[in-house]
This record gives structure tokens, C-alpha cells and sequence, in this order.
């Protein structure tokens, strides 16, 4: 997720200043997104089919559940990076793979976004002190359906691109909105309980995603809404300026709850940071912030900021440093074992942990008194 996160980031149609030599940079970063997620899904396949019972178990699991639908949000990224570097060179044939593509992706999403949610519902076990923003993640996927809308609308026939920056927008508005109740629930979860334990703080990062990528996605699919298209709204000039009005409006509403769960998180990892070792959730660092700098020079451009775009420009750079240390520190913990090894299982629900922990004492105490008294 987080290298195809930056292979869209670094693309020269993204950035407000470009160097010789970026879009290669962007080319390999993709190469080597495909590879991992090939190889990681390779991995997780023969776990699955190496254990039989495995699969429903992550499935039904408190807190595994919700990391099922992260190979979609790697698919999207994989998909909108492909209108970046792909189309461009590959000729007529990518647009409409890329139109089906988006499709495929759309139904198995949504689908997916109900199916996981009606999974989490039909076993509660999760209580609202276990409460982070990964909760939100089931529904990320269908809702980045509006950013590989906004990534490849444009290239698309007016009579194509139209239905997918429509249905991205239905998708975009349903995930905010999702978002918005799980939000709720997690700043009441921490006025009460206080923040997720050093070891969760940088999952923390996951609530900047939703604001960041419908901010993006918003401008993204109203610059790509075809000149030469049915009026919806009077004049087609009118339409397309209607269009860029409200979405740059609305982008800039959403984007300050992005920015507002960046300070706090910042602030949350800062105060624990001794307490924090590496964990695979340590690449929340890197992808919902790859969402608000995206969003941050989307605006910048839609202002015709300068001073904006010199200041995504170095949200970049520092993103950059982020995954590189991020990808040695991930790197360093698999040879100190302190992740994939036995006993380092990082998924494990730890209130499902305290509940066994809580029957063994107490199965203890009632074979001591048995003992007692014979």
C-alpha cells in the first residue's frame, strides 16, 4: 500500500516541480510495487492453502478481519499508477483495459464492503476501548474507487469517463461518510480510554486517509469531467466550472480533518516514542499521508498557489525519508525476529488475550481450592 502510495506521489503529473529523471524513479518504484504485492500475495496463499481453516479463521478473527480488504487498497493504487505510467505508452488497448479494470474493482469492493462489515457485525467481539481507525479500513477500499476515478476519468471516451466519475463520487461519498461515524466512535473511544497504546499509535495515521483521498479525489474527478459532454447543468463550460468550484470548496472543508488527525497523531507518537518499536503498522506513516500531500498540492494547483505547492513539494521529500527509514527499520526487525517469528504475532486481539489469561487464573485458583479441601 505504501509503496504503490508513492509511486503515485512521485509521478511528474503529481508533482508542482519535477526533475529530470522522476518519472524513472516512479517506473521502478512501480516495478517494484508489482513485485511485492505478487510475492505477498504468494505468501498469504500458501499460508492459506498450507493450514486448511486458516482463511475463514483471518476472516472471522476480531481484529485480523479488518486487514482483509488491504490487498484492495494495494489493487487501487496498482491500478491508478497504471493511468500515470502505463497509458501514456501503451497505447488505445490500457485505456480500456484500464476502464475495465476500474469495473472489476468497483463491484469486488463494494462487495467487499458489505461483506466484512456483515462478518464484524454478526460476531461482535471488539469493544469500543479496542477502538482504532483500522475500523474504518473495510470500507477504504470501495472508497478509493473515487481516486483511480480521478487518476484515469480523463483518458477515457466522454461517454465512459462520465459513468466512472459518477460512480467514483458515490463511492468517494459513501466511504467519507462511513468514515465520519467511525470517527465518532474513535474520539469518544479515546476522551474516555485516552490514546491506543504506544505499540497502535501510528495506525493512528490511518484516520488522515479518508479527508486526504476525498479531497484529492474530488478535484481529480472534477478536472476530469470531459469538455465535450452532455450539459447537466447548462452549458458545458458552466458544468465543468461548477464542478471545479464545489469540489475545490469542498476538498479544501474536508482537507482541515486531515490536518487536524495529523497534528494529533504527531503529537500522540511524539509522547510515546520511546514506548514505540517497529510494527507492520508502522507503514501508516507513509500511505494515509500520501492521501494529505496529494490533496495538499491538489489544492495548491486548483489556488494557483505557489507558496502551497513549495510546501507539498517538501511534504514529499519528507515522505520520502519516512519510507526509506520505515523500510529499514521493517527490514532490521525481520533480522533481529522481531516480527514473522513465533510468539510475535502482532495481530493477536489482545482483549481476546486477557479473557484467556483470565480463565487460566481462574481455573488456577479453583483447582488450589479443590486441593485445599478435598
Amino acid at each position: 500500500m505504501a509503496t504503490g502510495g508513492m509511486t503515485l506521489l512521485l509521478s511528474p503529473e503529481t508533482q508542482p516541480h519535477t526533475f529530470p529523471g522522476l518519472e524513472i524513479i516512479g517506473k521502478v518504484l512501480y516495478i517494484w510495487d508489482l513485485f511485492l504485492f505478487t510475492a505477498v500475495t504468494l505468501c498469504i496463499t500458501y499460508r492459506f492453502l498450507r493450514f486448511p481453516g486458516t482463511f475463514v479463521g483471518s476472516l472471522t478473527h476480531p481484529t485480523e478481519s479488518l486487514l482483509a480488504a488491504t490487498p484492495l487498497l494495494s489493487l487501487a493504487s496498482i491500478i491508478a499508477a497504471i493511468a500515470r505510467y502505463g497509458i501514456p505508452t501503451g497505447g488505445a488497448w490500457l485505456i480500456v483495459a484500464y476502464r475495465i479494470l476500474f469495473w472489476i474493482y468497483y463491484v469486488v469492493s463494494s462487495i467487499a464492503a458489505v461483506g466484512l462489515y456483515f462478518l464484524l457485525f454478526t460476531s461482535p467481539a471488539l469493544k469500543l476501548s479496542d477502538m482504532t481507525p483500522a475500523w474504518d479500513l473495510p470500507i477504504f477500499p470501495f472508497m478509493l474507487s473515487g481516486t483511480i476515478a480521478s487518476a484515469g476519468a480523463a483518458l477515457q471516451p466522454p461517454v465512459q469517463g462520465v459513468p466512472m466519475i459518477v460512480a467514483g463520487l458515490t463511492a468517494q461519498g459513501l466511504g467519507m461518510m462511513i468514515s465520519i461515524l467511525m470517527y465518532a466512535n474513535y474520539i469518544h473511544r479515546m476522551i474516555e480510554y485516552g490514546f491506543p497504546s504506544p505499540h497502535s499509535r501510528a495506525g493512528m495515521f490511518i484516520a488522515v486517509g479518508p479527508p486526504s483521498f476525498t479531497s484529492l479525489a474530488l478535484i481529480g474527478m472534477a478536472n476530469d469531467f470531459p469538455e465535450a459532454c452532455r450539459a447537466y447543468f447548462g452549458a458545458t463550460d458552466t458544468t465543468v466550472q461548477i464542478l471545479k468550484v464545489m469540489a475545490t470548496t469542498s476538498a479544501l472543508f474536508i482537507y482541515s480533518l486531515s490536518a487536524w488527525f495529523f497534528c494529533v497523531t504527531v503529537l500522540a507518537c511524539l509522547a510515546a516514542r520511546q514506548q514505540m518499536h517497529f510494527r507492520m503498522n508502522w507503514w501508516a506513516f507513509v500511505f494515509p499521508n500520501v492521501g494529505f500531500t496529494i490533496a495538499t498540492i491538489s489544492i495548491g494547483k486548483m489556488f494557483q498557489s505557489t507558496a502551497v505547492g513549495w510546501v507539498g513539494s517538501a511534504m514529499t521529500i519528507l515522505l520520502v525519508v519516512t519510507y526509506l527509514v520505515v523500510g529499514f527499520q521493517h527490514a532490521r526487525a525481520v533480522v533481529r525476529k522481531d516480527i514473522l517469528w513465533e510468539g510475535k504475532d502482532e495481530n493477536t486481539y489482545w482483549g481476546e488475550r486477557n479473557r484467556k489469561s483470565e480463565k487460566l487464573i481462574q481455573r488456577a485458583v479453583e483447582a488450589e481450592a479443590l486441593n485445599a479441601h478435598p
